[in-house]
């Protein structure tokens, strides 16, 4: 098969008949063998019905029911399982995101030889205080990650199968798709301008709380990219210099004293700065001997991306 259409919903009665009719129509003109997995993420509307309607249509058409809502990383990764063409692309059930950019996708995953490629809505039909944090978002996220892509979060990507097999996505951590892909040894990511429409029904079901949720996952998806087989690196480091700061602190105090008696070292307030570094120093280097025993009783610890091996 050549294509899986991977589709995460929440509310969308209204707008599924037109983007499957539109996805079939784009994939039988280009002759590509599809499937379209579509998971309903606890909708309270009737597109779960819809979605039966449609695999009756349809026969390449499939659908996920949760029972409540999890969110759309629980809605992927569910779907990732499921899928089996050789390309997977995502994209909202909003008709936001355009299927006539199915087949550049598919040639740019299986001509140019990407891993994952991302679109990118350079024209777009969102309110400004939508588009300002978003491009603020992805600033901030190119800079810490070192993945350039101006959209990180556009909904329309393209992967190849072994991608979407070999990463977990969980938690909110779908806007970070391409820096897990990147640190499980998936480095070819590209990017498209693709086509933004506006929204035809409904409403965005994401409000201000993602932004302030995307900064704290982009924290705990870079420490653990990083350091996650090795946090003594991150906890201990940082615990031996405030703690050898506060000792150098502590010294020169210890040594003024000796020499001038001018002060009690309790009645300069250095002597509390240096007693306070030496108490986190400590505590974050522990934190990190703790850690570090977790993280070698891991299940995990020697699981790691193999691509390719030569049998004897």
């Amino acid at each position: 098969m050549d294509i899986s259409v991977v589709i995460p919903l929440l509310n969308e009665e209204e707008s599924l008949p037109e983007l499957i009719t539109w996805i079939d129509k784009v994939c039988t003109t280009h002759t590509l063998s599809y499937e379209v997995v579509m998971v309903d993420d606890g909708s309270t509307d009737q597109s779960w019905q819809v979605i039966e309607r449609l695999s009756e249509q349809y026969p390449n058409v499939r659908g996920i029911q949760f029972r409540r809502n999890y969110g759309k990383s629980a809605a992927l990764n569910e779907a990732f399982k499921a899928v089996q063409g050789n390309v997977v692309i995502t994209m909202d059930a909003d008709l936001q995101d355009s299927p006539d950019e199915i087949p550049e996708l598919y040639k740019m995953i299986t001509q140019q030889g990407y891993d994952l490629v991302s679109g990118w809505k350079q024209k777009r039909y969102d309110p400004l205080s939508k588009t300002l944090p978003t491009k603020l978002y992805n600033g901030v996220t190119g800079w810490v990650t070192g993945i350039k892509l101006h959209d990180m979060n556009c909904g329309l990507k393209a992967y190849k199968q072994a991608v979407v097999k070999n990463i977990e996505v969980y938690g909110e951590m779908h806007r970070y798709i391409p820096v897990i892909a990147k640190w499980e040894g998936f480095p070819r990511i590209g990017e498209k301008v693709v086509q933004h429409q506006a929204r035809k029904y409904g409403y965005s079901k994401f409000g201000l709380n993602r932004f302030v949720n995307g900064f704290l996952d982009l924290m705990t998806i870079t420490f653990i990219g990083r350091f996650g087989k090795r946090p003594m690196h991150f906890f201990g480091l940082i615990g031996t210099v405030l703690f050898f700061v506060g000792f150098m602190i502590a010294a020169y105090l210890s040594f003024a004293k000796i020499v001038f008696e001018q002060y009690r070292m309790t009645d300069r307030p250095l002597f509390f700065f240096g007693l306070l570094a030496m108490v986190i120093g400590s505590q974050m280097f522990l934190a990190g001997f703790i850690a570090e025993l977790i993280a070698r009783n891991s299940v995990y610890r020697n699981q790691y991306q193999v691509s390719k091996t030569i049998k004897i």
